[in-house]
């Protein structure tokens, strides 16, 4: 019963972390820009040369959820 209210207690600090705002610092502030820049110019790239239809809206929409990943790392430590 207590390892049960352990991994409870686990998960909702989790949770607590995942749904929270945390208000980026000056340093922190300064590298989503560089992510997202390099993000943009690897999307281009896609663009080119990776011939339009489905293969190339998954590949944007994944580096999209990349970077959003990347920033929440960042965000949350």
């Amino acid at each position: 019963m207590v390892e049960n209210d352990i991994k409870t207690q686990e998960l909702d600090a989790d949770l607590e972390k995942r749904f929270s705002y945390h208000k980026p610092t000056a340093e922190k502030a300064e590298i989503y820009p560089v992510i997202r820049d390099a993000a943009k110019e690897f999307a281009y790239l896609i663009k080119k040369l990776v011939p339009a239809g489905r293969e190339q809206a998954c590949a944007l929409t994944k580096l999209e959820e990349t970077v959003m990943w990347a920033n929440a790392g960042i965000s949350r430590e």
